[in-house]
């Protein structure tokens, strides 16, 4: 099995798709080891001296202004960790928990946070054990870390509270990790409070949510051009020398794709045909202005999360002059920022597509195709409530589109009185994509059959293979109306396992 190491320095994003999806096990680095002791010499220095030092001998947030007595710290961090651990509603997904136990240990391992070698191991024992903590959807704000996830990870830490085990069975936490030969972490000074103080979740789905939007993007050049080749539509206007003269990078790459899905197709440049129209209709025309938009705002997104994942994001924290600092280091504002970015570019993504998908099925738009796509108009439906499906999903996408990041609600009597909602934002952002995802897989459904149903005229190669890789998934072609939601299930999975991207760069080679 694959092994991820970490060190002092931050770790990547595939580091992170190793560990939250593919189950990578974790090490520390004996330059973590070391930087860990440092630190932790540093901390127990601090704690020993009569002064008062934020996090270490004092109390949180609002109660900062109480010097707590060496005899009750370790209480006091279990008790941040059990009073924070307040997490309400439906469990979180396996791999958002993993990502957000692995991403806390890369803070750990910073050598910034005063944690203990010997916790930063039990947090790699638990991930490699496969125990996953019960982290619910409501708790975190997206300032001074996400508080409520964070605080249900450390709670196992503990043996306390609940997870889930490798078979899937949910137990108490103490039963796993005894079951493992883990033992539970006895907290210290600013231990309990460094466990939680991140940006690790909402970091977490903004990394994965970029992996499946890269894909996602592609395969969106993908429909785009099933549907423009099944509009009859023309291909002049994804020449490279028209893009050049607006250099947006994510435009020239959509428009560039797209033109290679498309080559040696027979069905584009029949816009003069019997039915001659001057330009097609700005969903087909300019789906590379609208994809590359997002796909830019993808690689600002992604510029700020490599940041994020470079960072120590933990307060106070521990610097290497042996102070040890209060800071605003631990607000979600950049990656908040970002995951609603992203949210927009997903719900207008979807909404072109859809528009795209509405066209091919209006015999007064379609150019010749039969009304829905139907076998028989009247005795048949076709795919008419397919678009509705997609269209519902669309509508629910603008809703999503709303930024959380623009709000904030005061909480912890007033001291943590601006925040970030990032943890929110990454929440609907998860939504989001797997709502693009069907949206997608309902156009490519769409398209696919409308091709299909211009006899005489060839597709391309790329999209000949699409089409035959789509029916072997499962999704019947053209004929009588049939049990639609299976076809669509069988459309979506293909399209969300990345099977019609490698469908057609098996034919035009990488994609952009």
């Amino acid at each position: 099995m694959h092994t991820v190491v970490v060190g002092t320095s931050g770790v990547t994003a595939s580091d992170v798709l190793a560990v939250a999806r593919d189950g990578a096990r974790v090490e520390l680095s004996g330059e973590a080891v070391a930087a860990l002791a440092t630190a932790r010499g540093i901390v127990d220095a601090l704690a020993a001296k009569p002064e008062p030092v934020y996090g270490v001998s004092t109390g949180f947030g609002a109660l900062a202004t109480r010097h707590i007595s060496q005899e009750l710290r370790g209480r006091l961090q279990r008790n941040i960790v059990r009073s924070h651990a307040a997490g309400m509603g439906p469990r979180v997904e396996r791999e958002v928990v993993r990502a957000l136990m692995f991403l806390r240990l890369k803070t750990v391992c910073s050598g910034h946070t005063g944690v203990r070698p010997e916790v930063a191991q039990t947090m790699a024992d638990v991930l490699n054990a496969g125990i996953i903590p019960v982290v619910h959807e409501y708790g975190s704000l997206g300032c001074s870390g996400d508080l409520a996830p964070l605080s249900h990870c450390a709670l196992t830490l503990m043996g306390e509270g609940d997870a889930e085990g490798p078979d899937g069975g949910v137990r108490p936490a103490g039963e796993l990790l005894a079951e493992h030969g883990i033992t539970p972490v006895e907290l210290r000074e600013k231990e309990g409070l460094a466990l939680l103080n991140g940006t690790d979740g909402m970091l977490g789905m903004l990394v994965m949510a970029l992996a499946d939007l890269d894909m996602l993007y592609k395969s969106a050049d993908i429909t785009a051009a099933l549907s423009l080749e099944a509009l009859l539509g023309t291909d002049k206007v994804l020449a490279p020398e028209l893009h050049a003269i607006r250099p947006h990078p994510g435009q020239g790459a959509s428009a560039a794709n797209m033109l290679a899905v498309l080559k040696g197709s027979e069905l584009t440049g029949h816009h003069q045909d019997d039915a001659p129209r001057v330009q097609d209709a700005y969903s087909v025309r300019c789906a590379p202005q609208v994809a590359g938009a997002g796909r830019d705002t993808l690689a600002h997104a992604r510029l700020v999360a490599e940041r994020e994942l470079a960072s120590a994001v933990d307060n106070p924290v521990v610097l290497p002059d042996g102070r040890v600092e209060s800071n605003g280091n631990f607000h979600g504002a950049p990656v908040a920022y970002v995951l609603d970015f992203l949210a927009i570019a997903v719900a207008d993504l979807a909404s072109i597509a859809e528009r795209r998908t509405d066209r091919l099925l209006d015999k007064n738009r379609s150019h010749g195709l039969p009304p829905f796509l139907a076998d028989d108009a009247g005795v048949d439906s076709g795919l008419m409530i397919a678009q509705y499906t997609q269209a519902a999903l669309v509508s629910e996408l603008k809703r999503l589109a709303v930024p959380a990041s623009a709000d904030s609600i005061p909480s912890s009597a007033m001291q943590e009185d601006h925040v970030s909602m990032g943890w929110s934002a990454a929440r609907k952002l998860r939504t989001a994509v797997a709502n693009l995802t069907r949206v997608l897989a309902v156009e490519l459904y769409a398209a696919s059959r409308a091709v299909e149903l211009r006899e005489g005229l060839s597709p391309a190669p790329a999209t000949r293979a699409a089409i035959t890789a789509v029916r072997k998934a499962g999704v019947e072609g053209p004929g009588p109306d049939r049990f639609l939601a299976p076809d669509l299930a069988a459309a979506d999975e293909f399209m969300r396992e990345g099977h019609l991207v490698s469908a057609v760069e098996a034919v035009t080679g990488p994609l952009l």
